[in-house]
C-alpha cells in the first residue's frame, strides 16, 4: 500500500536521543540506524512543507523512571544533559515542533501525547494524519502510535525507522502487531508518494 502524502500530514519522530543511541545510558541495539533512514522522511516532509514533530524524554534527576528511585532504568535523558540532546547527525528542521515529555518527577510517559500539548498542536495544524518513526519501538513508539490512533488520527508506523529495545526477545515484533492490530499502517519509504 502506498501513502501520497497530502495537506494534513505530519511526521512524528519519537526520541531520537543521544542516551537511546549506540554509547548511551539506555541504548536500543541499533537504534542508530533510524537516524538516516528519518532523515529520508524529513527531506520529503520538508520539501513539501509538511509538519515535523520532536518527542524526546526531559527527565528531571531524580525522574520515577529510574532505578534509584526504584525504577526500571538507568538515568537517561535528564534534561539539559548531553545525553537528552536529539542525535546530532538527525536533520531535524529548526522550525520543527518539540514536544518534551515526563518533565516531572513523580510521572512517567512514554507516548508523546502524554502530558504534552502535542494533541492540541497538531489540531491547530490540521493534522489528521501522523506518520511515526524512531526510538523505541515497543515502548515509546508503540505508546505514541496507539494514542494517536486513540485521539482519532490516522496513523502510518515507520517500519524501517524504528528499532526495539527488545528486553524480550520478540518485542518489537510484538509491538509493531499490535499497532497494526489497533489500525496504524506499517510502510516503508519506496511506499511513500510526494
Amino acid at each position: 500500500m502506498a501513502a501520497r502524502l497530502q495537506a494534513g500530514d505530519a511526521l512524528i519522530l519519537v526520541d531520537v536521543q543521544l542516551d537511546f543511541l549506540p554509547g548511551g545510558s539506555l541504548a536500543v541495539s541499533h537504534g542508530d540506524e533510524v537516524v538516516p533512514a528519518l532523515n529520508r522522511y524529513i527531506a520529503v516532509f520538508r520539501r513539501l512543507t509538511l509538519p515535523v514533530v520532536a518527542t524526546r524524554d526531559w527527565h528531571p534527576p531524580d525522574h520515577c523512571s529510574f532505578q534509584a528511585q526504584g525504577g526500571p532504568w538507568p538515568p537517561h535523558c535528564v534534561a539539559g544533559s548531553d545525553g537528552a540532546r536529539f542525535a546530532p547527525l538527525l536533520d531535524l528542521p529548526c522550525e520543527a515542533r518539540i514536544a518534551s515529555k515526563a518533565t516531572t518527577r513523580d510521572r512517567d510517559a512514554y507516548s508523546g501525547f502524554e502530558g504534552t500539548d502535542l494533541d492540541e498542536w497538531l489540531q491547530r495544524a490540521g493534522v489528521s494524519r501522523v506518520f511515526v518513526g524512531g526510538l523505541a519501538t515497543d515502548y515509546c513508539v508503540l505508546n505514541t502510535v496507539r494514542d494517536a490512533l486513540r485521539i482519532g488520527y490516522a496513523t502510518f508506523l515507520l517500519a524501517d525507522a524504528v528499532r526495539a529495545v527488545d528486553a524480550q526477545a520478540g518485542d518489537g515484533e510484538r509491538a509493531i502487531a499490535e499497532m497494526r492490530r489497533l489500525g496504524a499502517v506499517a510502510i516503508e519509504f519506496g511506499q511513500i508518494a510526494a
